[in-house]
């Protein structure tokens, strides 16, 4: 089975302008959240704290992958154990199953109180690339492609030069070990959780690191595409001008409005981002196939209104007999949404948009002096 993922970077690489644009649904937070991975139970009551069963969560990635409309499924290493080494679900599908492949201190929120995501994040693995392709400590080389041959490695950068050398010590190993295994990877850029000294523009901070990280770094190791927080048009447009072979792609960060997402994706485009990974945002959606499905119309050019979207989605809600988590009025603001699995680094401040019009230049000021008061409390 032709996988779309390959034949869109096939495009894309080729010529960036060709309008095609990557979607993955990223369902890999049984690394990070603990029993809260799932997401809310659709039985919970108000201030309830019941959420999905393991089951459940991988109910929901079948039925995505059925529906066909990402091109990536993101997991953690042990459902992708289940559903591609086990039920083999996309040997006739053209969604590439994906793994991530590392998960660095703090993304480690799960526990009540638990503390990991304020410090300085440290590299962590708790899979293997073997385990990954073929479910065991060690693969025979025919046994590579029985499972996953992409995983998202991730790492935050703190403006603190020992933890720092670490970070890229681990990415260098791993890159090494990947290119010998026939692995590939995307590369995720977390904005700085516990920076040493202030980071005055993070999103110049995020870009000036992958430039200079992957500038050692020869064609089979380099990463096949990036995943960062979304900084607003000039730094993404700063970055997809730089270098044409890397392939620029947001997170989708905490859940927010509707809005929210769908703007997001449709200005992230805009200025040059050609894949979008959305984790919580489809995962709290009220209805996860009917939010899918808008945000490929809005990947794919098919609407060119963020808020004509949400009115759309609301009415399929209404068609479905399903009652939104928010009155339309007010799924058509913008909020403060954060970009970090920790919740405190934000991308957006709470400003009120229906429409599809560029944010101003005060605008990206306020949005700015919003993440720098959230990340140094000022």
């Amino acid at each position: 089975m032709t996988k779309s993922l390959d034949a869109k970077l096939a495009r894309i690489l080729a010529d960036p302008d060709c309008g095609d644009f990557i979607l993955a649904d990223a369902k890999d937070a049984d690394m990070a959240l603990g029993l809260a991975a799932p997401g809310k139970s659709p039985e919970h009551y108000a201030h309830e704290a019941k959420f999905r069963s393991l089951a459940e969560y991988r109910q929901l990635m079948r039925d995505v992958v059925k529906q066909g409309l990402v091109d990536i499924m993101l997991m953690s290493a042990s459902t992708s154990e289940v559903l591609t080494l086990r039920e083999r679900l996309f040997d006739d599908s053209a969604i590439t199953p994906a793994v991530r492949a590392n998960d660095t201190t703090d993304i480690w929120l799960a526990g009540r109180g638990a503390s990991y995501g304020e410090l300085p994040a440290r590299p962590f693995r708790s899979t293997t690339l073997d385990h990954a392709q073929c479910g065991k400590f060690s693969c025979a080389p025919e046994e590579r492609s029985l499972g996953v041959d992409l995983g998202l490695y991730s790492i935050t950068f703190n403006n603190d030069r020992d933890r720092d050398l670490e970070a890229l010590q681990q990415y260098k190993a791993f890159h090494i070990e990947a290119e010998q295994k026939g692995f590939r990877h995307f590369l995720e850029l977390f904005d700085p959780n516990a920076p040493l000294s202030p980071i005055p523009d993070v999103g110049r901070f995020l870009n000036d690191h992958i430039a200079r990280t992957l500038a050692g770094v020869t064609g089979r190791g380099r990463p096949i595409f990036l995943k960062i927080p979304y900084h607003g048009p000039a730094a993404m447009e700063a970055l997809a001008g730089y270098d044409r072979t890397l392939v620029p792609g947001i997170l989708g960060g905490s859940a927010g409005t509707t809005f929210d997402a769908f703007f997001q994706l449709w200005e992230a485009k805009k200025y040059g981002a050609r894949v979008a990974l959305y984790g919580r945002k489809i995962n709290h959606a009220e209805h996860q196939l009917t939010f899918i499905t808008y945000l490929r119309a809005i990947a794919d050019g098919q609407i060119d209104d963020p808020a004509e979207a949400v009115r759309a989605y609301h009415g399929d809600l209404q068609k479905l007999n399903l009652t939104p988590l928010r009155p339309l009025a007010d799924d058509l603001q913008r909020s403060q949404t954060a970009s970090a699995y920790s919740g405190k680094t934000t991308v957006a401040v709470n400003t009120s948009s229906s429409s599809s019009t560029p944010t101003t230049q005060a605008d990206r000021l306020a949005r700015h002096r919003a993440r720098l008061d959230q990340l140094y409390g000022k």
